[in-house]
């Protein structure tokens, strides 16, 4: 009797949870193993296309064919992490091995003190198959890539130099750079060593103090002097100066949202949350939640959307909801779901064969250059893998 007594309240409880489960899930517009299931088909035939490991891919050209890229081109790990997020999810042998191949075939770049991109090229593909396998091989390369990244601060600006000059400035300091503090963080993490974390605070309490507008919004590029002076706050991929750049925004508010998490300052939080309000509340946002490649370019509504804008801030959003009170973590969880049904919807999600096998359509990567403008981008389904891999862990009520 005693052991009937204490079983029965434990089933009850049970089949309490599993409902409380089975009804959030049902509550979930996007099928998470579906569309794994269409990317791993789509994925699978993007690697028949690629037996060379050194032509990473990218995007399409205009005529429709694939565009790739070496190494040394600052979206080249996103395949190999893109991969990752595949295996993860799957927790198949095929994708592992895939995405070892295509990580290795990066290991170069941990010597490149060239580029500001050492955390995208880098983190994105070793740092992922890091934290899934613990492969003694992958720690050397990333510990060795974030030195190289931090050759690029200048104590006396402040900042990590990202291009080594633009428009006639020798200093100039792009919003996209946040992204690839998380690498430093993990360096500082994972040796010790405090350098890193002091420098990554810096570097985002400076770009926090000169990038941004009091309404949220983020200028792409600031140029310094030496000393660290602003001397122009000027765009290279948004319509003006003074727009916002879609992408930029996304950078800001996935950026500042993982350097809270790395730091827990509440200033980084706050800003996240504003640049996230900003772009949530503007009035060009499209009702599916997939911006306009510039929320000020001229020629709205008739402008091309950037769907890798989208993704990149639904993962962000998943990330900053946890973050967030309560009314404000329901608001962020409802838009990053909105983007994601957006995404998966045959609007931006590619069919099979199509698209080149890249997994989303309709990005921007640089509108005045007229380069991959409604193009598929490699970077497009990193995030959106990976706001997927978010939005199934995510218990929503």
């Amino acid at each position: 009797m005693k052991r009937s007594a204490v079983f029965v309240p434990a089933l009850a409880a049970l089949l309490t949870l599993f409902t409380t489960l089975s009804a959030a899930a049902q509550k979930r517009k996007i099928n998470v193993p579906q569309e794994f299931a269409r990317a791993g088909e789509q994925l699978t035939q993007l690697l028949k296309t690629h037996p060379d490991r050194t032509q990473f891919p990218y995007s399409t050209r205009p005529d429709g064919s694939l565009k790739d890229t070496k190494s040394e081109w600052w979206t080249s790990g996103f395949f190999g992490g893109t991969l990752w997020y595949m295996y993860e999810y799957t927790k198949q042998p095929q994708w592992q091995q895939a995405a070892d191949q295509w990580t290795q075939a990066m290991q170069q770049e941990q010597h490149n003190t060239g580029t500001h991109d050492l955390g995208f090229m880098l983190y994105c593909p070793f740092g992922n198959g890091y934290r899934l396998t613990q492969n003694p091989a992958y720690k050397p390369v990333l510990l060795t890539g974030a030195q190289s990244l931090a050759t690029r601060f200048n104590p006396q600006v402040g900042l990590i130099k990202s291009w080594n000059s633009f428009a006639g400035y020798q200093y100039p300091v792009i919003i996209d750079n946040m992204m690839n503090l998380e690498l430093l963080c993990w360096a500082a993490r994972t040796s010790a060593d405090s350098t890193l974390r002091h420098l990554s605070i810096v570097h985002a309490d400076n770009t926090l103090k000169n990038h941004f507008r009091p309404d949220g919004s983020t200028f792409h590029v600031v140029c310094y002097d030496d000393k660290g002076q602003v001397l122009a706050r000027k765009t290279a991929q948004g319509a003006a100066d003074n727009s916002a750049w879609a992408r930029g925004q996304a950078w800001a508010i996935y950026g500042y949202t993982m350097l809270y998490r790395e730091t827990k300052l509440d200033r980084y939080r706050q800003q996240a949350r504003k640049t996230a309000d900003f772009f949530l509340n503007h009035p060009n946002l499209p009702k599916d939640k997939i911006p306009y490649w510039d929320f000020n370019a001229p020629n709205i509504p008739t402008e091309e959307r950037d769907a890798s804008a989208a993704a990149i801030v639904a993962s962000a959003l998943l990330e900053l909801q946890q973050y967030s009170p309560a009314a404000d973590a329901k608001r962020y969880r409802q838009a990053a779901e909105q983007m994601l049904v957006s995404l998966s919807s045959p609007a931006y999600r590619a069919a099979l064969g199509d698209n080149q096998n890249f997994l989303i359509k309709h990005c921007v990567a640089h509108k005045p250059a007229k380069t991959e403008v409604d193009a598929p981008l490699v970077y497009a389904d990193y995030y959106y893998l990976e706001a997927l891999l978010r939005y199934d862990r995510l218990k929503l009520k």
